[in-house]
């Protein structure tokens, strides 16, 4: 069999770059490149203590953990055990992370009894792998951009789950309860009293609320207009807030003010009667995990107002 050793040297020496990249994409650290080459470049040495006389230390695992140590100090240096252990542990992730989207994808494609065979010789000799050098050359780089497309994905997930919270609208008596999320973008205030505005989605709950609000909701802008009125148990809540959206003219926005706002976030809880509440009729999310838009003025208090945390 004939071994092209610079071949197999070079592709281990980028799939080691790859490696050292997703993990800094893992721990959010900005590597310079030429680092993530040289930890690289130390990692793909390895393949060439095959043909040496410490070939058969080679695929000991106390080689590998050292050839790993090695490669993390290289590209992320050390500044204490709990950044060299994150960084570390970020390198076995990708690793395992890529190893196991292609080796699962091998086994998939196999058929008949050919998984089973592969399975069965999956322990080679030298470097003649079930898993073809081709697959892993063309494999290799779609479950990278695979993996890192998936991290991003969890890491927006964990983030718009930390900005959810629970909130209890309180108007004449009734309770609306809604999951809402905590929206940094939301900078919209009536010009004359100054309140945040929150947007409340009730497509779901039209049918429960009560007709002066479910009206409100459903046809905002025919009250906006004058076209109809709410009695004047609702009338005295009503707010017109201006707005304005990129690339249109100022809009207006229906809004009610409520009795008490009450938001709960982890083990506090805060109550404010200084908001407008704007309840609509459309979708805030498209996969339903939330139904409120929070302004984040709420949670930190309204100045001259009586919101408070509890």
């Amino acid at each position: 069999m004939t071994v092209y050793l610079d071949v197999i040297w070079a592709l281990n020496l980028l799939f080691d770059c790859l490696l050292l990249s997703l993990a800094a994409i893992v721990l959010k650290r900005a590597v310079p490149p030429w680092r993530i080459a040289a930890g690289g470049f130390i990692g793909s040495l390895i393949i060439l203590l095959h043909f040496t006389p410490f070939g058969t230390y080679a695929g000991h695992p106390l080689s590998k953990l050292l050839f790993s140590v090695l490669m993390v100090l290289s590209a992320f240096g050390y500044k204490g055990m709990r950044f060299f252990l994150s960084s570390l542990a970020a390198l076995y992730l990708s690793t395992f992370l890529i190893g196991g989207a292609m080796m699962g994808t091998h086994y998939f494609l196999q058929t008949g009894g050919g998984a089973s065979k592969a399975f069965l010789s999956s322990v080679s000799a030298g470097f003649g792998d079930p898993v073809s050098w081709a697959f892993v050359l063309i494999g290799f780089p779609l479950a990278w951009h695979f993996s890192r497309n998936r991290l991003g994905a969890i890491e927006m997930a964990k983030i718009k789950f930390d900005q959810l919270v629970n909130v209890i609208i309180t108007i004449n008596g009734e309770s609306l309860c809604f999951t809402g999320l905590i929206d940094s973008g939301n900078q919209l205030y009536d010009p004359i009293t100054r309140l945040p505005v929150m947007f409340a989605s009730v497509k779901k709950t039209i049918g429960t609320l009560p007709p002066p609000l479910a009206a409100a909701s459903a046809d905002p802008e025919a009250i906006i207009y004058g076209d109809k009125a709410l009695d004047s148990e609702w009338g005295h809540r009503v707010r017109i807030v201006p707005y304005s959206v990129v690339g249109e003219e100022n809009r207006l926005v229906l809004a009610i003010k409520p009795d008490m706002v009450a938001i709960t976030q982890g083990e506090k809880t805060f109550r404010t009667n200084k908001a407008l509440v704007s309840f609509t009729l459309q979708e805030l999310s498209s996969d339903g995990s939330f139904e409120c838009i929070v302004h984040p003025k709420m949670l930190t208090g309204v100045p001259g107002g009586p919101g408070m945390a509890s």
